[in-house]
């Protein structure tokens, strides 16, 4: 009779041990699925709400309050090859990123300074709307390289579709009190009433090395991150990118010629 100790009793424990993790772990996680996709939707919404000045700073609001406050929003899909809105692309559900790994969603972007290598074919735009359903303000999802990761946020713009409204990173891995201080609101509080354009419709905004100057004095530029130049550079980046003809530019456009009444055309 084998022994306890044998090396086949140890290996066929450990493998009963590992199969029934493996199953509780697969069982929580398709158990869970649905109410992640609720939370990281939530999460998108109450960075919505941030960049748009809606939500302030250090605010804990509950998921009935961010809901309430988002329900001002309009969630519209914009073709990015043709700068047009497309009611008929399935909102709920997706994801920008995925978009990337798929050939057929997403498309390669010519050398720009955000190091964005691909554009998905759809991003997701959030118009709020006034009392006369005319536009307030949009959002728009930005994304682009700074020193170590990939920095993921949100810009929104005033209803000239040129003020920047606010601007707010959720995601990234940059070094804290240098890169990171993309999350101080001291220097996000740098950016409202800055113009994203220049008199013939350029993108032109960015993040000077050092201080810049008032909204009056120096319009289109906002103080430089301390010992950060390489995340300075890449916030720049990103937001020419994205306000550019590869990105939301067509879109907005479209909207300014159109007299920017929020609606879908």
């Amino acid at each position: 009779m084998p022994q306890r100790s044998d090396a086949a009793y140890t290996i066929g424990f450990s493998a009963v041990v590992c199969v029934v993790c493996a199953v509780l772990v697969s069982s929580s996680a398709v158990a869970l699925r649905d109410r992640q996709a609720v939370n990281i939707e939530l999460d998108r919404r109450k960075n919505v709400l941030a960049a748009a000045g809606v939500l302030k700073d250090g605010e804990s609001l509950s998921r009935e309050e961010i809901e309430r406050r988002f329900a001002s929003f309009q969630v519209v899909a914009v073709d990015l090859r043709s700068g047009e809105e497309d009611p008929s692309f399935p909102i709920e559900g997706y994801d920008a990123r995925r978009a990337l790994a798929d050939a057929s969603a997403s498309r390669p972007a010519p050398r720009n300074d955000a190091q964005i290598l691909r554009v998905p074919n759809h991003g997701l735009v959030y118009k709020q709307l006034d009392a006369g359903g005319r536009l307030d303000l949009i959002v728009l999802p930005v994304e682009g390289k700074g020193l170590w990761s990939t920095l993921y946020g949100f810009l929104a713009l005033g209803a000239d579709l040129t003020t920047i409204r606010g601007l707010t990173y959720y995601q990234h891995g940059e070094t804290p009190g240098l890169g990171g201080e993309v999350d101080n609101p001291r220097w996000k509080a740098l950016w409202p009433g800055r113009s994203a354009f220049d008199e013939g419709g350029e993108p032109v905004i960015e993040v000077t090395r050092g201080r810049a100057g008032t909204v009056q004095e120096d319009p289109h530029r906002v103080d430089g991150l301390a010992g950060a130049t390489l995340t300075s550079r890449g916030v720049t980046g990103m937001l020419q990118f994205w306000l550019g003809e590869n990105g939301y530019g067509p879109y907005l456009e479209r909207l300014k010629k159109e007299g920017v009444d929020g609606q879908t055309p």
